[in-house]
């Protein structure tokens, strides 16, 4: 098996599972146009989020990494009218290409985008008071992780859903010599999950058009 087989078999899963998009379609052509980096979700797996975002009720979604908004529309499509979305994004250019691409897939008014680094944004929140989330969607640099995991837990409630992307890194998780800070990140990521009495969860191995990777799928089981 390799990866030419692993993107027709995609290829085929999303033209007899995902309908055609107008709306997404346009958000990945911008983010091309904006020379965004091409390391957005694949359609199927952004289905996969609705999904999961539908099976837990969530009315509140924290999602930390919006790149050009892609992930952000799926999340938003699972969204009761009246729920709410923050997105963290570090870079401002992909903030603005993210917003344009909200504001097109008509959901300005249920996407709040902060720009500046995830771990402020995430302590801001938590002074704030804000109230929890239920599905929060992790997906930005890897070496930061950790702490995100540790700071959405203070932002979650007992039934919120954490799910983090690329945990598996081409299969370099497993490589306990590595010295790849990515990979370190997300080994770190998993310690604390493992250790941390409030979590239950899994993760799964992916291939697809986007490669070898994988995901992490946690729910918050106590405060």
């Amino acid at each position: 098996m390799d990866s030419e087989l692993w993107l027709k078999v995609d290829q085929y899963l999303v033209s007899q599972l995902v309908p055609v998009d107008q709306a997404l379609d346009r958000a990945l052509a911008a983010s091309d146009a904006a020379g965004l980096p091409k390391i957005n979700v694949a359609p199927n797996q952004g289905m996969l989020l609705t999904l999961l975002a539908k099976m837990c009720g969530a009315s509140r979604i924290l999602e930390i990494g919006t790149l050009g908004g892609y992930s952000t529309i799926w999340l938003a499509r699972s969204l009761p009218s009246n729920g709410a979305l923050l997105t963290l994004e570090l870079d401002p250019h992909h903030a603005e290409v993210a917003r344009e691409n909200l504001q097109r897939a008509g959901f300005e008014s249920l996407v709040e985008i902060r720009v500046g680094p995830a771990n402020e944004s995430l302590r801001r929140l938590i002074d704030e008071g804000s109230e929890p989330f239920d599905f929060i969607f992790i997906d930005a640099n890897k070496e930061g992780y950790p702490e995100y995991l540790e700071l959405s837990l203070l932002l979650s409630r007992v039934g919120t859903v954490i799910v983090a992307d690329n945990v598996v890194r081409g299969g370099e998780v497993a490589n306990d010599q590595s010295t790849d800070p990515l990979v370190l990140g997300v080994r770190s990521f998993f310690d604390k999950a493992v250790g941390d009495n409030r979590l239950e969860g899994t993760a799964v191995q992916t291939v697809g058009s986007k490669g070898y990777d994988g995901f992490a799928l946690f729910v918050v089981t106590g405060r």
